[in-house]
């Protein structure tokens, strides 16, 4: 039997190591070569996809590879993809397959070189999304931190450099923090294995309850950094201001994202009675998700960067995952019977609580997808615009419907989906999470609703209102050009994908609810 999650893990940095051998020169065969293999490693994810979803619906064996890796310290290749893994390896690897196609008519230094980071960061990121020891997933985490930050500092704007060290302090300290936590939920329970340790329970006797929560903060806070959540976030405008075009997209689609994934897969499971602790009792993990909400919608209503207006957009969209969670933690913590309701009140019925827990990290994982994509096609329209204009100014601009009709259509339907408009994918993630949240931690629903009051505002006035609409400058814009063949090509799946989930998530909340429903049971 074929290991499909090996090939799909590594396929892409084989491609990577092909491209060194391919002589500096021959350009257009280096730009082939990354384009195909990218679109190959994306056709994959749709087979793994199609995989786990039947296994899912039939009750078998999802695909799983687990061999010894380095015996004497008892750390396993342990790869599996579940309902959770899958579609977010598909949006990945859509993505990037994206930007090297993107990059392939716009970057013109040291392609070689650039496309193969690319795809050694299409290794990372895979590795991240299959990894179920702890040790092969920070290898895969901090492996990821390299590609990333010399595409930014190579590759970049003016403050590049400035950039790329600011984005890399910032993660390796974030990493740092999560080694150590590792290394003592191993010394607790003697497993790297995240099922099985989760199952023991690390510091789960109540003497040891502080240390268990210092332990979680580690992780949140490895798990923050990258999401990113206030008051983390603030290496991510500098590095995506900087970055160039489909460098940005990734970084803020692909490499985010795995931060809320972490969330999910790691830091609930290993400690959830402390998660729900720190949700209800101190409140710390819910405040800094409305925070993130409300302050980055804010900084959008401040901000007349475009580039940095989408940026601060990834702090607003993944606020809603950090919430999602905690509202999961909550229900869990109810079915479980660790949570202590004043006198009087009943708990809700085993099947509803669960329901909504589910609901919350259901939401979660779909605010995640659908971040990746709406994300990577506003950076790509950001990019294309910029092209033309030679400026990501909102106030330069205006008046812009009449001369690009075809890009006004598409940033329309972007924008609408990134502020949450119903028959867009943008939507369901933000419904699923206020559905739990409301039921499990009400007061935080209500502030994080403010977001989307923000994100309404932000979305219409600066950007279809600033670009789009009021007089033209003809002596300035009078030739400006529309979207272009190529740019079509880059941002239409996307755009595709926003209206056919958003109209049937179906296809997605199926996927997610299986596996968070496992996932949940697991704890239980």
């Amino acid at each position: 039997m074929i290991p499909i999650l090996s090939v799909i893990l590594f396929l892409p940095l084989a491609a990577g190591l092909l491209l060194l051998v391919i002589p500096r020169e021959n350009v257009k065969t280096v730009q082939r070569v990354g384009v195909s293999f990218a679109l190959v490693a994306f056709v994959l994810s749709i087979l793994v996809w199609v995989t786990v979803a039947q296994a899912s619906g039939e009750g078998s064996q999802l695909p799983v590879e687990d061999y010894e890796w380095i015996p004497a310290f008892g750390v396993r290749y342990h790869l599996e993809a579940d309902g959770l893994s899958a579609p977010l390896i598909a949006m990945a690897a859509l993505v990037i397959a994206l930007a090297l196609f993107y990059s392939e008519r716009t970057v013109a230094l040291r392609v070689k070189e650039y496309f193969f980071l690319f795809l050694l960061l299409e290794t990372c990121v895979f590795g991240v999304f299959l990894a179920r020891d702890l040790v092969l997933f920070y290898v895969f985490w901090v492996l990821g931190l390299l590609p990333m930050v010399l595409l930014i500092s190579v590759w970049g704007g003016e403050g590049r450099e400035r950039a790329a060290v600011k984005f890399f302090l910032y993660n390796l300290l974030a990493s740092v923090a999560m080694l150590l936590v590792i290394l003592v939920v191993f010394a607790q329970v003697e497993t790297f294995d995240m099922q099985e340790a989760a199952q023991k329970r690390p510091y789960g006797a109540e003497q040891y309850f502080v240390n268990a929560c210092i332990a979680l903060g580690g992780l949140f806070f490895a798990f923050a950094v990258r999401l990113p959540s206030f008051p983390f976030h603030t290496w991510l405008s500098d590095a995506q201001g900087e970055s160039s075009t489909p460098v940005s997209a990734v970084l803020a689609s692909v490499f985010l994202s795995t931060g809320g994934y972490g969330l999910m897969r790691v830091a609930l499971p290993l400690f959830p009675d402390q998660f729900y602790f720190l949700t209800v009792q101190v409140w710390v993990f819910p405040a800094l998700a409305v925070a993130s909400i409300v302050y980055g919608a804010l900084v959008c209503l401040a901000q007349w960067d475009l580039k940095r207006l989408i940026s601060f957009m990834s702090v607003v969209q993944m606020g809603f995952v950090t919430l999602g969670v905690c509202a999961a933690s909550v229900g869990y913590a109810w079915l479980n019977g660790v949570a202590v309701l004043g006198e009087g009140q009943a708990l809700p019925k085993p099947e509803a609580t669960l329901n909504a827990a589910v609901s919350g990290l259901g939401g979660a994982a779909m605010q995640m997808f659908a971040h990746g994509v709406v994300i990577a096609a506003l950076f790509f329209l950001a990019g294309i615009l910029h092209r033309r204009t030679r400026t990501y100014d909102l106030r330069a601009f205006g008046g812009f419907s009449r001369r690009i009709p075809h890009y006004y259509g598409l940033m329309l339907v972007t924008g609408f989906a990134a502020l949450g408009l119903p028959g867009l994918i943008g939507f369901w993630g933000e419904f699923f999470v206020f559905k739990s949240t409301m039921g499990l931690v009400p007061i935080f629903a209500f502030i994080g609703m403010l977001g989307v009051v923000f994100s309404a505002g932000y979305t219409l006035w600066k950007i279809v209102q600033h670009i789009f609409l009021g007089e033209l400058d003809e002596g300035r814009w009078g030739q400006l050009q529309d979207i272009a063949g190529w740019e079509k090509a880059t941002v239409w799946p996307l755009v595709v994908i926003i209206v056919v989930f958003g109209l049937y998530p179906t296809l997605l909340v199926d996927m997610f609810n299986t596996a968070l429903t496992a996932l949940l049971n697991g704890l239980l």
